[in-house]
């Protein structure tokens, strides 16, 4: 089992911050990527974090080690696209990270958990099943893993909390199919989710770091403190 060990992550915002974001890289990427897009979400008092996912060998890239969160061992809807136990231990890591935040004395309604791509899986994986209430569960250009494991796993305390889902119709690597895909199933839940889609591949847009930024607002503001 992977070490569940606070995992090394690029850190912006206050000491003393009111709320947390916990915002989670895609596949070979790092916790650098999403860091430019700080300001723009005009959140003086909220604390940012960026965790690196831990380097393994991804299957699908010739077995080459990088930045992930799991493995991925097809490309296609057979079944174990993604090791069972990859996924397990990414979720008791992510989990780690959120705890922390909660030791320092942030309320657990007061923390965002999202993500890009896999890390947008993995915040929709882990969130989910996260023991406390979270204040948002954010999921960019990406997918639900193991989907046939969520009624049994997703607990209760979560089953209120907001959902934002966004795509490009145009993404080549994780089809917007597929992302919506995990938003009706949530919706079908009695889910609070958000659908955006926009004329774009696998990324994001000036346009939907707006929505962002206003979801974040409609999440925590009034909860913090």
């Amino acid at each position: 089992m992977t070490d569940t060990k606070t995992l090394p992550a690029e850190v912006l915002g206050p000491a003393q911050p009111k709320d947390v974001v916990i915002w989670l890289h895609g596949l070979g990427a790092s916790g650098h990527d999403f860091v430019p897009v700080v300001p723009m979400m005009r959140r003086p008092d909220t604390r940012f974090v960026f965790p690196h996912a831990p380097q393994r060998p991804v299957t699908i890239n010739m077995g080459y080690v990088m930045p992930a969160w799991y493995d991925i061992v097809h490309l296609d809807d057979r079944p174990n696209r993604e090791p069972s136990a990859d996924v397990i231990d990414a979720t008791a890591q992510v989990h780690v990270l959120i705890q922390e935040q909660m030791a320092q004395g942030i309320p657990s309604e007061n923390i965002i958990l999202g993500g890009f791509s896999q890390g947008g899986a993995m915040a929709l994986h882990a969130g989910v099943r996260f023991p406390h209430s979270l204040g948002g569960i954010m999921v960019l250009s990406a997918y639900e893993l193991r989907a046939d494991t969520r009624e049994a796993e997703a607990l209760p305390c979560n089953a209120e909390t907001p959902m934002l889902f966004c795509h490009g119709r145009n993404d080549p690597m994780v089809p917007v199919s597929r992302g919506r895909k995990a938003y009706e199933a949530y919706v079908s839940d009695g889910r609070a989710c958000v659908w955006h889609d926009y004329p774009m591949a696998h990324e994001v847009c000036v346009e939907e770091l707006g929505v962002i930024a206003q979801w974040f607002s409609a999440c925590l503001d009034g909860r913090s403190g």
